[in-house]
Order: structure tokens, then sequence, then C-alpha cells
């Protein structure tokens, strides 16, 4: 389990101090996959780098796995409740025990990819024998064993970051940190990144914290998410929850961001003839979530109420096994009937959001 309490990081530039990071606390259970996500300055990146302790925190405590609680004050760090010392010796045992990868993977451009893979395991202690057993172990894990002499510059973007994968296992750490290291790669590289995290969590009951400034990267794979905005984290919760009831205005941002419903503020803003509604007519988005998905709620209004649906927009996705739709619709019908029709839908689990009344 990963503890942080009330974390705190500053940076002192030349226009004045930076609060990066700003009283942070999060809870993140073994095994999870764990998404932190904010646009480019709101200190995710710092966050992450503060949990390995590349950047030591201002104040605050953090716990990972059976390290700790390590209490930080004044740029220096103490463990156990006497709040002894840590010395460097220990802090870099610790930080073998979290392995990390980079948007930029950060390979040896004159070494292999099987001395890549071996380099953290050359101070380890480890015999000759034994590194090139576990390298080889590490290379059929991430798919690459034909490519084990190869350089980094005959690699796809996507297989160089499988070497950084393999060699962030390389200690077999129980906790990966992951910063944007799907922001350099193409659609399918990503895709196919993601899939081998996903694997390696549940092969190896890896905990993964994951850094990303997109939501369709914390959709595909994330079951928990927490989203930053200047240093702080302002909402979390678990991934189907957030992307269905948004609390923030910067979630709202991020979903629609990976929602094909999200057009619609666009043909609004652009005064579109397919969202342009006559007298009686009203424009509204509903969300359906996994306790009204599969009801046949749109005939039953269209029948109950005597109003009629126009479909501009639709869509339907799983998130985590369960159901989430959502649509466009242009409701008509007598005023009070599309009224009753509407508080009809929200006392049945369906979010209701006018967008545009004729």
């Amino acid at each position: 389990m990963i503890e942080i309490s009330h974390l705190n990081k500053t940076f002192a530039l030349k226009e004045g101090v930076v609060d990066a990071v700003h009283d942070v606390s999060l809870t993140i259970q073994d095994g999870d996959i764990y998404g932190v996500i904010g646009y480019s300055g709101a200190g995710k990146s710092t966050l992450v780098r503060c949990l390995n302790l590349l950047e030591m925190p201002d104040s605050g405590t953090l716990q990972i796995n059976k390290t700790g609680p390590l209490t930080m004050e004044n740029g220096k760090v103490y463990y156990g409740a006497n709040k002894t010392p840590m010395r460097e010796k220990q802090l870099n045992q610790m930080r073998r025990s979290i392995g990390m990868i980079f948007q930029h993977f950060n390979l040896l451009d004159r070494s292999t990819v099987f001395d890549n893979i071996a380099y953290p395991l050359k101070y380890s202690g480890m015999s000759r024998a034994d590194i090139r057993t576990r390298v080889f172990e590490l290379l059929e894990l991430v798919d690459l064993m034909d490519k084990k002499d190869a350089y980094p510059s005959q690699l796809s973007g996507g297989q160089k970051q499988r070497v950084a994968i393999a060699r962030a296992l390389a200690n077999r750490p129980k906790v990966l940190l992951s910063d944007e290291a799907t922001s350099a790669l193409d659609p399918e590289a990503t895709e196919s990144i993601l899939s081998l995290l996903r694997s390696l969590n549940e092969k190896l009951g890896l905990t993964i914290v994951l850094i990303t400034h997109e939501m369709a990267v914390i959709k595909a794979i994330c079951r928990h998410v927490a989203v930053m905005e200047e240093g702080r984290v302002v909402e979390t919760g678990n991934v189907y929850d957030v992307f269905a009831h948004p609390k923030e205005n910067i979630t709202r941002r991020f979903v629609a961001s990976a929602n094909a419903l999200s057009r619609v503020d666009k043909l609004l803003k652009d005064d579109s003839q397919l969202v342009s509604v006559g007298k009686g007519e009203t424009l509204i988005r509903m969300t359906f979530s996994k306790d009204s998905v599969g009801d046949a709620v749109i005939s039953q209004i269209s029948r109950d109420f005597n109003v009629s649906l126009n479909i501009v927009l639709a869509s339907v996705e799983v998130l985590e096994g369960a159901p989430l739709g959502g649509m466009v619709s242009i409701i008509k019908g007598d005023p009070k009937d599309v009224t009753n029709a509407l508080n009809w839908l929200k006392d049945h689990f369906v979010e209701v959001e006018v967008l545009k009344r004729g």
C-alpha cells in the first residue's frame, strides 16, 4: 500500500515560490493501477518523483510497502516513529524497490537491449550467470527476446518503451511509476504498452502509478484516478464514478476530451443545423450509468409522456466491466410533458443536462 499524507514540494524560481505539490494525501492499494491526471504544470510529475524521493518533499509523510513511515522535514527524510535520519544506502535501497519509466525512455544508446536491461543489476551483487538468467526472463516478459542484441536506434518507440519497462522491473519492484510513458508513442504503440502494463499488473501483482494528461489512457487501464490542478488533488475516485459523475470543472473537461459526445459543444459553438431547435424542442444530453443502461427508458418516456426524441449523438463504452452510455437528443412535446419526462428520467438514474431550448 502507498500512503501519502499532507505532502508538499515547492520550488524557488525567479518569479517567486511555486507550490508544485500542495498538501496532497492519497491512498493507493496494493495491486492497483492508479492514474494521476492533470494538465502541464499541475504537479503530477513532481508528485510521482516524490514517491521515490528523486524529488525530496519539503514536508509530509510517505509509506510505500514496508518502507516507512517516512517523514520529510526541511528537505530531509526520516524513518520510523523516532524519526531516525535516513542514510544514503537506505535511500538507494528504497529507490531500487520502486521501478520507474519515462516518456523519453532514457536508454543507453551505445548499449544493446540486453545490456540496457542488465545495467541496474550490475551493481546489485548478482553473478553474471544470474544477471543473464534474469535478463532473459525480462526479455520474455516484454516479448523482446528477438531484439536482445539490437541497439535503441534499431527499435521502434514501442519497443524502446518495452526495454525501459524491462529495465525498471530488473530488481523485482512491487511498485512501478509511469511518468507520461505513452505520450511519445503513436496510438497503436500506446495500446500495446498499456496492454503490457495491464498484463504485468495481473501476472506480477504490480502496483502501478500512472501519470498522464490523457483521459483516454486513464479510461483504458486505470481503476482509480486522482485529478490534479495547481499542485492540489481536486478530485479522486474509481474511474467509472469519475467518468459518470465528474464533480470539478477540470474533471469535466478531461472526461469530455475522451467522450464522443463532447462534439456537441463544437456543434453548438458553430451553430450547426444538427443542434438547431424549433418551438417546443429542447436539446438535452443524457448520461446512462450502470443503474440505467439496459432499461428501455427512451421508448417508455415517448409512450408515457407523449414526447418524441430525435437522437443527434450517442455512445456506449465499458469501463471496468460496467457499461456507461450517453446520448444527445432533441426532445419535443408539450412543455409540461417534456418537464415530466425529464423528471422521470432523473428519477430512474439518468443524468439530464439541458443544452438548448427552442
